[in-house]
């Protein structure tokens, strides 16, 4: 599903966001066999952690009055892929959880605002933001120069580009695009995985080789179904996705870090948001909260020291 369902939502409080038939739309559009349909959704929902982390966090008047003048409460789009660490649905099938809804809740309480959550397809997140149909965007947005031109960020974890593949794949480790020639290669629309792999194509035509195809999809359930059919070879996602996925699921091997990101809540070019939750995100850094978070998902290595506002890509 591309398109965004269902207009406003309640508070943010139990992060509740669809009705079992828009789960149903959402499952739908990966083709037979998708483990996002509802048997596979509930199994998959029956393993991801439900532990309480942020319900205890109060406010913080120091950040919160970095609120530009009579903000209460701010309108949030997420994605929803299916695979934690990213958003996903618990068993009841309206709930949403992953690591991006733990930080966006715990950060909205230290702020003391309210939130209304919408649901959008990952890549129609970052084109509406100026438009301020969303006040932010909360789905693993990877902050890199070119997105830097039109969106502000506020950094919370560090993840990045990776590679994973079935277990009977001779490719080992990706360190070159030129591996892939002649390959199919599954990925998110809309993301940085999409621009890298577009972006470089001709290494494989400059040296000869036939070029690889980047399959595209706007759910991570699809992905994962494309790689086990046989219909594509190698999976490019986030780290902290890739091996979420591969330890839960038979038959994959995560290959290796490709690029590290910073990751962060996505906002309008210039927006006066940013200074808050930066400072919020900080004191959840301060306070404990941040690591709770981070063992919750299983992503440590993820962990950032400070958050910054719009930081130069990372190079590695």
């Amino acid at each position: 599903m591309r398109t965004p369902t269902r207009a406003r939502r309640k508070h943010f409080a139990p992060f509740v966001l669809i009705t079992s038939a828009t789960l149903l739309l959402t499952a739908c559009g990966s083709g037979s066999g998708d483990p996002a349909g509802p048997a596979g959704a509930a199994a998959q929902a029956d393993k991801i952690p439900t532990t309480d982390v942020v319900s205890g966090i109060g406010k913080d008047a120091s950040a919160a009055g970095l609120l530009p003048s009579g903000v209460k409460s701010l309108t949030v789009a997420v994605s929803v892929g299916g695979t934690p660490p990213g958003t996903a649905y618990l068993a009841d099938g309206k709930t949403l959880t992953g690591q991006d809804v733990d930080f966006t809740k715990a950060v909205a309480k230290v702020l003391g605002i309210e939130l209304k959550v919408e649901q959008a397809s990952f890549d129609a997140i970052l084109p509406a933001l100026g438009s301020g149909k969303y006040d932010f965007g909360a789905s693993n947005f990877g902050v890199t120069d070119e997105r830097r031109k039109t969106v502000d960020f506020v950094t919370y974890v560090n993840d990045g580009q990776g590679f994973a593949a079935r277990k009977d794949s001779k490719l080992s480790k990706v360190t070159d695009l030129k591996q892939l020639c002649g390959l199919n290669v599954a990925t998110g629309a809309g993301t940085t995985f999409e621009a890298t792999l577009e972006e470089n194509k001709k290494v494989c035509t400059d040296a000869g080789k036939k070029a690889y195809k980047v399959q595209t999809y706007a759910e991570s359930s699809a992905i994962w179904s494309s790689l086990q059919q046989g219909r594509s070879d190698i999976v490019m996602s986030t780290i902290n996705g890739l091996r979420y996925a591969v330890a839960h699921q038979q038959g994959l091997k995560f290959l290796n870090e490709y690029h590290r990101l910073d990751v962060g809540f996505a906002f309008k070019k210039g927006t006066k948001l940013a200074p808050a939750f930066q400072a919020a995100v900080n004191k959840l850094i301060a306070d404990g909260t941040y690591e709770k978070i981070l063992k919750k998902w299983g992503t440590t290595g993820s962990a950032i020291e400070k958050s910054r506002i719009s930081p130069p890509e990372l190079k590695n």
